[in-house]
């Protein structure tokens, strides 16, 4: 995954209705869940819900197959994979600091902050 993408799919993570959708949709598994099922419960109205589900397949975090009438949300969970891998690849690979000492990556990192 690129800087871009990965800017774009947090970006829509990041607004409060889309970030349940999609908890709800991970809970639900590889099947995904109904539309319907998503609002009775989360309770979104349909026509919010609908702008939130299509700005989410914009990005690639879910896809929308439709069954006889229902349309079933389905999250892409390759998607998911290649995000949090895109920001754990440079995990304590070393930085340095301000200090002039290098933290590599046999070192203890924190991600709490240190006293000075």
């Amino acid at each position: 995954m690129d800087h871009e993408k990965a800017a774009a799919t947090l970006a829509e993570l990041g607004n409060t209705h889309r970030l349940s959708v999609f908890r709800f949709l991970v809970k639900a598994g590889h099947d995904g869940a109904p539309v319907g099922d998503i609002q009775k419960a989360l309770g979104i109205p349909a026509s919010t819900l609908s702008h939130h589900l299509a700005r989410m397949a914009k990005v690639g975090l879910i896809r929308q197959e439709k069954l006889s009438r229902t349309i079933f949300c389905i999250p892409e969970f390759h998607h998911l994979e290649k995000l949090i891998g895109y920001l754990r690849e440079e995990c304590c690979v070393g930085i340095q600091t301000d200090h002039g000492s290098d933290l590599g990556a046999g070192e203890q990192a924190s991600l709490e902050p240190t006293a000075r």
